[in-house]
């Protein structure tokens, strides 16, 4: 019965990960990872990027989630150090050997007043690219500018 209970024991700590990893099953060799990184432009930027990480394959899934947050001052003459009108990559994690990679673009919806953060896939998968996408919006900061 205690070698029953200690294997069981064993098998269920065996699905337990470190604290940025959710495995996905017990018999599974598959996790979920979350990065985060700041904007290397915009300090006060944070994004949390979730993936699927095959550990037993030559190429990791697609799919991908993106969460992007204010998290600090943004400064009020943002608009005028960088140019957000032109699109920047601002993260990139390589997901197989054979040339697929989950990349973050940052771009700006100056209407809105938004900075867009579109996080997608190198490599078609199913008849398409996937992509995840997350807002920040100025309102509300000293980077905001009213648009008549």
């Amino acid at each position: 019965m205690r070698l029953l209970m200690a294997v069981l024991c064993g098998v269920f700590l065996s699905a337990c990960t470190d604290s940025d990893s959710v495995s996905t099953g017990i018999f599974s060799a598959t996790t979920i990872d979350v990065e985060a990184f700041n904007d290397p432009q915009i300090s006060g930027i944070t994004c949390h990027v979730s993936s699927v990480k095959a550990h037993l394959s030559f190429s990791d899934p697609s799919n991908m989630a993106i969460a992007c947050r204010q998290t600090g001052a943004l400064p009020a003459d943002l608009q005028d150090k960088i140019n957000l009108e032109e699109p920047q990559h601002v993260f990139r994690d390589s997901k197989s050997i054979l040339f697929k990679s989950l990349k973050v673009r940052r771009t700006f919806d100056a209407k809105n007043q938004t900075i867009i953060y579109l996080a997608y896939s190198t490599k078609e998968t199913s008849g398409s690219f996937k992509n995840s996408v997350s807002t920040v919006p100025l309102f509300g900061t000293d980077a905001y500018r009213n648009i008549q």
